[in-house]
């Protein structure tokens, strides 16, 4: 698909007014808006309704009979009618084959799950989560998954929150938490107990970039993980939630710029794969979210409606900053680019 034809497009949708965003918003909606018992949530759509190429699978956050459902819009045309799918998720990843699911599932004990499902809506691979779901990611080739969950706290802007970082092949076997792992800087082990993991993003099937933070010290690190060898080497500093672009030169990520009365302000940056320069983006609201690529030029992010407890929309920004940020997708939540240019998914 021709990038030109896609900004262009893109390009036309109205700038929304930039205002600031609330710490948490993920929890929230999932708490505030997805309550209802399983057994009452009828699928809006057969399963599977998200596979194919050349489109951005999204979690749908318009109230409704299918809030909280897996949707698609085209890649060419992100403003067109929406297909509701039937799975429902908090966190979504996806690749033209699969679907990576990380869902809450409601009952007077709340449980957390992760499920691989196909094309035809069938569960390939399932585990459960340690607590609130956060992050995914599949690796380019479909062969790994991603998960990150909260185990204490519900936001990176919470003091002493706790992460469970896993990697698992496709069929469900696991690599263990990131926090067995061997973890270096500069060739020296760092042995802290209080280090937590998030945010992996896949460079190919043997190696990823993910974030490392000290709870003790309030330091973040980019890290770049070796499956082989089960090792993890600090990059750069003040580096959170990493994603690499489908060129592979770079990394967007979001830093910590400031702080408030709410927590952390975060805003979203690049950092270069060779050069380990970064370069700040103009975005004046403070984005918690993993940042999705829509090509070598764009990025997109979830971020939520003020006012509007569960909502939320995805954004687009051009990753060079030579524009400001305008509104891809109203209602929209965790964004995953499927088709030509793609890194993940």
């Amino acid at each position: 698909m021709n990038g030109a034809r896609v900004r262009s497009t893109v390009l036309a949708v109205s700038v929304a007014a930039l205002v600031a965003g609330a710490v948490g918003y993920a929890v929230i909606a999932w708490t505030e808006r997805d309550a209802s018992p399983a057994s009452a949530r009828e699928a809006v759509a057969e399963a599977g309704r998200w596979a194919g190429t050349d489109r951005i699978v999204f979690r749908s956050t318009a109230a409704g009979e299918g809030y909280g459902h897996v949707a698609t819009v085209p890649l060419a045309d992100p403003g067109a009618d929406r297909t509701m799918s039937g799975e429902i998720c908090d966190r979504v990843d996806a690749t033209t084959e699969l679907l990576s699911c990380l869902r809450t599932v409601r009952g007077i004990v709340p449980t957390f799950t992760a499920t691989v499902s196909g094309t035809d809506g069938e569960v390939v691979a399932d585990w459960p989560l340690p607590g609130i779901p956060s992050r995914t990611r599949i690796s380019p080739d479909g062969a790994l998954i991603a998960t990150t969950s909260f185990v204490t706290g519900h936001s990176y802007a919470t003091v002493g929150f706790s992460t469970a970082t896993t990697l698992h092949r496709a069929d469900g076997q696991s690599f263990g938490n990131l926090e067995e792992w061997t973890l270096l800087r500069d060739g020296e082990r760092i042995v802290a107990a209080d280090r937590n993991f998030w945010g992996i993003t896949f460079a190919d099937s043997r190696s990823f970039y993910a974030t490392v933070g000290m709870n003790s010290s309030g330091t973040t690190w980019l890290v770049r993980g070796d499956i082989p060898s089960r090792t993890l080497e600090t990059l750069a500093g003040n580096v959170e939630c990493p994603s690499l672009s489908p060129d592979g030169t770079r990394i967007a990520f979001k830093r910590v710029t400031g702080s408030s009365a709410t927590g952390a302000h975060w805003t979203p940056s690049i950092y270069d794969v060779a050069t380990g320069e970064v370069r700040e983006l103009p975005e004046p609201r403070s984005i918690d979210d993993q940042i999705e690529w829509l090509d070598d030029e764009s990025i997109l992010y979830g971020m939520p409606r003020v006012g509007e407890p569960g909502d939320s929309d995805v954004w687009l920004l051009a990753a060079d900053g030579r524009t400001e940020p305008a509104m891809l997708i109203e209602h929209a939540w965790s964004p995953s680019v499927v088709g030509e240019g793609s890194a993940e998914g």
